[in-house]
């Protein structure tokens, strides 16, 4: 054999490239290194930028701007798991940024991420995919687009992953989903209560928080509540309420626990498994505020309901709810008064609150530093005086802070306080406490609020203290009827109702009247009833009022006064004008060829009539009659005494002159009228005595000849006024003897209406009752007759007929 020669090794290939190890400190390499076809590159370049990014927001922008989101967006779904994994793991860090954010959801890159959720995944992918969708669920429209690409369901399947940051970071994506209703609903259908409530049991806490919180938002639907019982849920949540370890994870729990109890269903299993035991020992047992409070709250939530209402009653919630009234912190006393105002909803409630004076230690509260503390308290308050209680506030001395909270600057706090004084002003004495504090001038700034609930209610709180005359004149003297006036423009249908009922009250009587009509109540309400889409019941109320409260102006107006509407002194007939002024007014107009004023006083100067809107003595002390001789008397006294006294009488305000004329003639009808028994002859013998003072019968055919016009002339030249005291007319047609007929009738009970038609008609009606002849058996009915006052005086024409119509037009 030959000896053995060392065989020589084989030259190396040509066309092969011996490996390059590369080590680069230069980030933006790197990042140009993503764009390499081999996968050991790549895998180095994912798992270096992964390493950076993790340092800071900083990187993760200096990355972006070298324009590192792209290439990795397209890695995520690289055939090589490696390098789909270091490529997840560097974009699921990126994604905390928000510019990085943005470019995700414009590069489309969210289906891509789902689709990578699949069992047969590595969990790493898992894990910054899930990563990555938790950052970008934030946004609304990246929700829509998970909810749309079905990621729902694969995130669900992760929540029992082995991973406890597959699971967090799932739970949170899932958590940020749900505050949209599709989702909430979603996770019910695709049967997520049962991780979630699995997730309890976590032995991390983030992972335990974050599944309360999508508890907390998916129990707000009525039928995961079910679904939450029919899983046990109440189990694990009394379960986990009662682990002393998770006292600071109570609060979200009890949220929960306070969604389900809204349902009767609810509570009563939570009752037979001693959960609402449990929850009333977080009430009354210190622990931590937060938890006192939520506890507080999901008893409101409970007491939503009245059946709920009286179980809690049996437990004797009541005095737990006091006795936390005394306690510090302004979460806990708002959250027990919300419950308090839930609970005086059960009147055996409102009773048991009242016996442990409760209602005292809501009182005060209202003068808590803290805002949500008052308005809770008012609202307990407006929930506890509905129909009782409104005494114990009163000696809690509650009605003063409660209109000092009217100047509140929470719309909520005045709102419950004016609810709160409107139910304690049906009783006369807490209304004239309540007015005492200056209740109307608090309610201005409350009438010209912006909140409309705010409105509703301080309209409600006016209408009832303004149900007598001191409250009328208290608003009057406040300046409250310009900002109620206005509140008639409101286009809100339920202010606009209370202003009208408000002004309603406030119209009975006339000063108010009078002052509203002067700042233009009567012109708004007629445009609101001539409105098919604005009337209503109280609008039409107001304008009756308002009109019946002022008779000169609703018959000017209107051009009917009823048998109801009974004339007074200081009554005057303008006229059928557009505007009616005042009698005031009316006097200090210059004598023109305008219709006179005729004016009814027959009070004696001495017991006064103050007429707020009344002419000056002397524009009618020049007659010769005995009411002008005495007008001439007392300005002759005045003349005599000293120029400063004068100066002081002449400040008071003008009384309506005496009408000694009318006075007279109210006496004789007094005496001649009444003692007649029989309808139909007091309605003739007054008509009689009203056409023998106004000159008598006058023909048909003869009425030229009946000169009343120069007889007005005169009295208005001699009397220097346009005014015309009804009493100094001698001569008088239709309209002056029918006015004289139905104020004579007033007087002395005597029951008629006063009608005007046109060209100076004007009659009175007079109900008669007439037998019908054929029938003897038959009662009487009442028939609208006319009264003859000019022609044949006494005669009364049957209504409707051709005498009657005669009698009406020219």
């Amino acid at each position: 054999m030959g000896k053995k020669v060392k065989k020589e090794s084989e030259p190396p290939s040509k066309d092969v490239f011996d490996p390059l190890p590369i080590e680069s400190k230069k980030a933006a390499t790197v990042v140009l290194m993503l764009n390499s076809p081999e996968e050991e590159v790549l895998v180095k370049a994912c798992e270096a930028i992964h390493k950076f990014a993790e340092k800071g927001d900083e990187n993760r922008s200096s990355l972006l701007g070298l324009g590192a989101v792209e290439p990795l967006s397209r890695l995520i779904s690289h055939e090589d798991k490696l390098v789909r994994r270091n490529a997840f793991m560097a974009l699921g860090v990126m994604a905390a940024n928000s510019d990085v954010k943005r470019l995700l959801k414009k590069l489309d890159a969210i289906p891509s991420i789902i689709r990578k959720l699949s069992p047969e995944e590595d969990v790493v992918v898992h894990e910054f995919a899930t990563l990555c969708l938790a950052s970008l669920s934030v946004d609304f429209s990246c929700k829509v687009q998970i909810s749309d690409q079905e990621g729902l369901e694969p995130l669900i399947q992760l929540l029992s992953s082995p991973d406890p940051d597959v699971k967090k970071n799932s739970v949170e994506t899932i958590c940020n989903l749900v505050q949209d209703l599709p989702s909430r609903v979603a996770v019910r259908e695709l049967n997520g209560i049962p991780p979630l409530l699995e997730l309890l049991r976590s032995e991390f806490p983030v992972i335990q928080q974050l599944s309360l919180r999508t508890l907390v938002i998916v129990t707000t639907d009525t039928d995961t509540r079910a679904t939450f019982r029919e899983e046990q849920g109440f189990d694990r949540l009394l379960e986990f309420l009662c682990n002393k370890e998770f006292s600071d994870l109570h609060v979200e729990a009890l949220q929960v626990l306070s969604n389900c109890l809204e349902d009767r269903d609810s509570l009563q299993l939570i009752h037979e498994t001693g959960g609402l035991q449990r929850l009333l020992q977080f009430i009354t047992t210190p622990t931590l505020l937060d938890i006192q409070t939520n506890a507080v709250k999901a008893i409101s939530r409970v007491a939503q309901s009245s059946e709920n209402r009286k179980l809690l009653h049996e437990q004797d919630i009541e005095r737990s709810l006091v006795e936390l009234l005394s306690l510090e912190g302004d979460s806990l006393r708002t959250a027990t008064c919300q419950a308090v105002a839930a609970m005086s909803l059960h009147l055996a409630s409102k009773d048991a609150f009242r016996d442990l004076d409760g209602i005292r230690a809501v009182v005060q509260l209202l003068g808590s530093e803290g805002g949500e503390v008052r308005e809770a308290a008012a609202q307990a308050l407006s929930s506890l005086t509905m129909s009782v209680c409104v005494s114990a506030v009163y000696e809690a001395e509650g009605d003063e802070g409660l209109v000092q909270q009217l100047h509140d600057v929470i719309p909520g706090a005045v709102a419950h306080a004016a609810a709160v004084l409107t139910n304690m002003a049906e009783q006369e004495v807490l209304r004239c406490s309540i007015l005492s504090h200056g209740a109307m001038a608090a309610l201005l700034e409350p009438l010209q609020s912006a909140d409309t609930h705010t409105l509703v209610r301080a309209t409600q709180a006016l209408a009832a203290l303004a149900c007598d005359a001191e409250g009328r004149a208290d608003l009057r003297n406040a300046g409250g009827l310009v900002p109620l006036v206005q509140l008639l423009r409101s286009n809100h249908k339920e202010v606009r109702r209370n202003a009208c009922w408000a002004i309603s009250v406030c119209a009975n009587d006339e000063p108010t009247a009078v002052e509203m009509c002067k700042l233009g109540a009567l012109d708004l309400l007629q445009e609101i009833n001539s409105s098919a889409n604005r009337r209503n019941k109280f609008s039409e109320i107001a304008l009756q009022r308002l009109l019946d409260s002022n008779l000169s102006l609703k018959y000017s107006l209107t051009n009917t006064l009823a048998p109801t509407d009974i004339t007074v002194d200081g009554f005057y007939d303008p006229g059928q004008v557009e505007l009616v002024l005042t009698l005031e007014d009316l006097s200090k107009q210059p004598v023109n060829q305008r219709r006179p004023v005729i004016t009814i006083n027959a009070k004696p100067l001495d017991t006064g009539c103050l007429f707020p809107f009344s002419f000056t003595l002397s524009s009618c002390s020049k007659g010769k009659s005995k009411g002008r001789k005495e007008d001439e008397k007392l300005r002759d006294e005045d003349e005599s005494k000293p120029q400063q006294e004068v100066a002081t009488v002449t400040e008071k305000p003008w009384m309506l002159p005496y009408d000694a004329a009318f006075h007279a003639l109210v006496t004789e009808a007094t005496k001649t009228i009444l003692p007649l028994h029989v309808e139909s002859e007091q309605y003739s013998a007054l008509a009689r005595l009203v056409s023998e003072v106004m000159g008598g019968a006058v023909e048909v055919d003869r009425q030229h000849d009946f000169l009343w016009e120069l007889h007005l002339s005169e009295l208005r030249y001699e009397l220097q006024s346009n005014i015309i005291p009804i009493g100094q007319i001698r001569k008088g047609t239709y309209y002056h003897r029918a006015l004289l007929y139905k104020v004579l009738a007033d007087r002395i009970g005597v029951s008629c209406s006063l009608v005007r038609g046109e060209y100076n008609r004007v009659w009175n009606e007079v109900l008669l009752s007439v037998g019908m002849p054929h029938y003897p058996g038959c009662q009487p009915q009442p028939r609208a007759h006319l009264v003859d006052l000019i022609h044949q005086p006494g005669r009364l024409l049957r209504a409707n007929t051709p005498q009657a119509k005669q009698y009406q037009t020219i």
